[in-house]
């Protein structure tokens, strides 16, 4: 039920510009909110997709509330069709926040178990992922190599999200100050967590150099 009640519910036009602005000090911001597509292949020529969106309950954080209804979610994940095929899911999150370490890494065991399941997340903001040695980047590198896409989201991530998720009521989508800056300076942070080596690969050679 509810994630029936999760498809039908947009988010309104204020909860979603405070949940999803990425500014560099979100106070305050102490849920997670995930905007989701899943795109459910039939067959060559069969494609359809649900959307909606969750946030965090007490006790579970949404990543694994996702997870927790996912046989209503996506119905035949784990069984074969008639033809003895998986029904493949390609599943995108749209989420407030970068999953804590733990959420990594149950997400990362999980899908490891569900090879017909393909996961995309765009984020709006890092979370916890300001040291380097964080278990949060961990986590982050984990999901990577578990085969999932991580993404900041730009611009058009937002209003694609904005079009979708939101109660707008004919409204437009209008940036927020310094959107595209902070976007930029998360995917360069992102970039360095996730390609670790290659940057300190680089930062050795500039030292080599004497720059």
């Amino acid at each position: 039920a509810i994630c029936k009640l999760s498809l039908l519910v947009l988010l309104t036009q204020r909860k979603f510009i405070y949940h999803y602005t990425n500014v560099r000090w979100a106070r305050g911001r102490n849920e997670t909110y995930l905007c989701f597509v899943i795109k459910r292949r039939h067959g060559p020529d069969s494609l359809s997709f649900d959307f909606g969106h969750l946030r965090n309950r007490s006790g579970c954080h949404v990543e694994l509330l996702f997870l927790r209804h996912l046989g209503a979610l996506c119905p035949g994940l784990w069984g074969a069709g008639a033809d003895g095929v998986r029904v493949g899911y390609a599943v995108t999150w749209f989420c407030s926040w970068s999953p804590c370490s733990d959420c990594a890494q149950h997400l990362a065991r999980f899908l490891s178990q569900t090879p017909n399941l393909r996961l995309r997340i765009f984020v709006s903001r890092l979370y916890f992922c300001d040291q380097e040695d964080s278990r949060e980047r961990e986590g982050l590198r984990n999901l990577q190599r578990a085969g999932v896409q991580i993404s900041v989201m730009t611009y058009k991530d937002y209003f694609y999200c904005w079009q979708t998720f939101v109660a707008r009521k004919d409204r437009c989508f209008k940036a927020w100050n310094d959107l595209h800056q902070n976007s930029v300076r998360l995917s360069r942070t992102l970039h360095r967590i996730l390609q670790p080596r290659e940057s300190e690969d680089m930062r050795d050679g500039f030292t080599l150099l004497g720059l």
